[in-house]
């Protein structure tokens, strides 16, 4: 069966992946802890993928509980392009070099933003046909409104109170989060 331009969320213990499909090929958004392949794998089978049609790995910071997975997802879609911000590279070990995005680059039809703040290399990545941002950390939500990130894992709060901003000046209908 064709499947259909769509986001499908797959969440791993209070932690996100997105799955962003348009024609058949996928790109994945962040992969949660470690050990959460399998389950993207068969978020992939719910919509009729499979590791050959993942091109792209866009990771939004090095935190593990974002990067966790991306090694094994790495090995398991051997063709993928991996991307990060340029600053979060180095803390992040995959089995293959990352690219380094900067903002207004895209990947996959998406749009980066940089929002650095909650780490230097923090990256979000905006759908502006889709109306759909996936803000990684650069901000959360609680009881379903937006909030700062966590205070105790944000490298520069006034930074990334700046990088909000931004955002906020983007047009978008669906906003997807890592934490909320």
């Amino acid at each position: 069966a064709a499947v259909p331009d769509s986001a499908v969320r797959a969440a791993f213990a209070g932690y996100y992946a997105y799955i962003l499909v348009r024609g058949g090929e996928a790109a994945i958004v962040d992969t949660g802890v470690g050990g959460n392949a399998d389950a993207i794998e068969t978020s992939l089978g719910g919509i009729d993928l499979d590791w050959s049609s993942v091109g792209h790995l866009i990771l939004t910071h090095h935190h593990g509980d974002h990067v966790g997975s991306a090694a094994d997802i790495m090995d398991r879609a051997p063709d993928l392009g991996g991307y990060a911000g340029a600053e979060d590279i180095a803390a992040i070990a995959v089995p293959r070099q990352l690219t380094a995005v900067a903002d207004g680059d895209d990947v996959f039809g998406l749009r980066i933003v940089t929002t650095p703040g909650h780490t230097a290399g923090s990256i979000s990545v905006f759908d502006p046909v889709g109306g759909l941002l996936i803000a990684g950390d650069a901000l959360r939500t609680d009881r379903g409104r937006p909030a700062l990130p966590g205070a105790d894992f944000t490298d520069d709060m006034a930074l990334a109170k700046q990088s909000i901003v931004k955002l906020g000046g983007l047009a978008f209908e669906t906003l997807l989060v890592g934490h909320g």
